[in-house]
Formats: structure tokens, C-alpha cells, sequence
């Protein structure tokens, strides 16, 4: 299958490490123009160093208005939009307070909805675009641990499933994608919290999936070219079918025939 991105321009939010990351370089790989985003001028410049292709800074934390007109100057028009920032961790439920379930908001949900808002009507006037949320198997299965996220990621295929409706037959197609449990910086820093932190990664691996996990078909932690596979295809005109859709990339995490 041969997926061919030229001539288009793609923005992935968080892209400057990680999961981001990976789909930024996927998307490059596949002859894409990506912009680079992250919060500051100096982690966009660092990132752009380790990746190869037709990359553009646009730095800029999009959790706030400010912010995202920073990343709107930039790049002000794109037919690939990856909303893929978002923050996790683990707290007990009713210690979370009311500014927690706030910033979970802020930036994983209204981060997404601002950017989908500003590029949206462009490519519905172009006849062609792919907006992508980066969701997560958390968003249906709530994981006790961390109920505000999970309530982000859930919004999220609401999101997504909605503004899917707005672009119905205009060559615009909206999709999310449930990722699974990942192998990021991020998650050895949640896996080590969760486990303790005097094993070894691979020790701490496995017993993160045994005990918090356990539902996973694939038993490891899915790395993140992975999941940028799937957001290349979705972003391609070969999906050019699929659209309103929650798309799995979960290791078959999540125990349903639909998500």
C-alpha cells in the first residue's frame, strides 16, 4: 500500500515527543509538510533537529486562545489536522479538584475543538481535509486511577462523531483514534508510579500490564510509530470512506466488537 502525502500540509499538536512525535515524522515519511508544534520556540527547534522531511515550526501552547493564534500564524491553512496534545496522570477521585477537571478540559478537549474550529470551514471551501483526535481505550474504559482523563478522551469521540456531522459530504472526513496503552517518556514515568520504581523497564512493563492491564491482547506496551500507522492512513485519500468514525489502535485493550 503505497500512502503518498505530497502537496499536503498537516499540523500535529504535541508533536514534539512521544506519540506526537511519531506521527509528525510518519506524516513527513509519507511526503506530507508538517508543522511542529509544542509550547515553546526551544522544544520545537530541539525536536525538528532529530526528524527529517518538510517540517515548519509552529510553536505555541494551544490549551490557550493566545496560543493558538500563535500556531494559526504559522501555518495558516492546513488539510491535515492531528490533535494529538494531551496530558494524564493518576489521582485518586475525590482528590481531584474542580482547577484539575478544568485544565484536563482546557487541554484535551478545547484545545482540539479551537483548532478544528479555526481549519475546518478552509478545507470544507477546498473540498478536502482530515481532522484527527488522538483519543485513548481509556475513554471507554474509565480507569479508576485517572477519571478526569478519561472523561477528556471520552469527550473526545463525542468531538469527534459531531463535527464529523458538520463536514458530512464535503471531502472532509473526522475521525478519532482509541489508542492503547503506548510506550512514550511519559508512561515509564506512569508505569514506575503505578509499580514502584526500583525494577527494571521490562519487569515494570510487565507488571503494569498484569495488574493495571490485564485485558490487553497484544500484553506489551504499543510503540509509537504504531499508532502513527494508522493516523498516516486515516490522513491519506485512500480512507477517503472512513469518517465519524472511532478507529482502534488499542492492542485489542478495550473487550468489545465495537468501541
Amino acid at each position: 500500500m503505497h500512502i503518498d502525502l505530497g502537496g499536503k500540509t498537516a499540523l500535529v499538536t504535541g508533536s514534539t515527543q512521544g506519540i506526537g512525535a511519531a506521527i509528525a515524522s510518519g506524516l513527513a515519511e509519507a511526503g506530507a509538510r508538517v508543522g511542529i508544534n509544542g509550547r515553546t520556540e526551544a522544544t520545537v527547534a530541539m525536536a525538528m533537529e532529530l526528524m527529517d522531511g518538510d517540517l515548519v515550526a509552529a510553536p505555541g501552547d494551544v490549551s490557550t486562545d493566545e496560543g493558538c493564534q500563535q500556531v494559526l500564524h504559522a501555518l495558516p491553512q492546513v488539510d491535515i489536522l492531528v490533535n494529538n496534545l494531551g496530558i494524564f496522570g493518576a489521582k485518586p477521585p475525590l482528590e481531584i479538584t474542580d482547577d484539575e477537571w478544568r485544565r484536563y478540559f482546557e487541554v484535551n478537549v478545547l484545545a482540539a475543538v479551537r483548532l478544528t474550529r479555526a481549519y475546518l470551514p478552509g478545507m470544507r471551501e477546498r473540498g478536502w481535509g482530515r481532522i484527527q483526535y488522538i483519543a485513548s481505550d481509556s475513554a471507554v474504559v474509565i480507569p479508576a486511577e485517572m477519571i478526569h482523563y478519561g472523561m477528556s478522551k471520552t469527550a473526545l469521540l463525542a468531538v469527534s462523531r459531531g463535527f464529523a456531522k458538520e463536514a458530512a459530504g464535503s471531502g472532509v472526513t473526522v475521525n478519532s483514534l482509541i489508542a492503547g496503552p503506548t510506550h512514550t517518556g511519559g508512561v515509564e514515568t506512569f508505569v514506575y508510579q503505578l509499580v514502584g520504581k526500583d525494577l527494571p523497564w521490562e519487569e515494570a512493563q510487565r507488571a503494569f500490564m498484569r495488574e493495571y492491564r490485564p485485558q490487553s491482547l497484544l500484553q506489551r506496551l504499543i510503540e509509537p510509530e504504531e499508532i502513527a500507522n494508522m493516523v498516516v492512513y486515516l490522513s491519506s485519500p485512500l480512507a477517503s470512506a472512513t469518517t465519524g468514525a472511532a478507529v482502534r489502535v488499542d492492542g485489542g485493550y478495550v473487550d468489545s466488537i465495537l468501541p
